[in-house]
């Protein structure tokens, strides 16, 4: 996990293998995130990303 390493129980987060996610709770440990996306016209949920993921490092 990230060094922040409490929950922000503001953004609630299922992505286990990223960087920032605290696996016990399931919450991001970021204080902010980043949500862009990668279509010219979102219409899905699908269409949206968390630009702030970061992959986990293998141990």
């Amino acid at each position: 996990m990230n060094n922040n390493c409490h929950s922000n129980q503001c953004i609630k987060c299922t992505v286990t293998n990223c960087e920032n996610h605290n696996p016990s709770e399931n919450y991001c440990t970021l204080n902010c995130v980043t949500i862009g996306t990668h279509e010219s016209n979102p219409t899905q949920c699908q269409c949206v990303d968390c630009q702030s993921f970061v992959m986990k490092k293998q141990k």
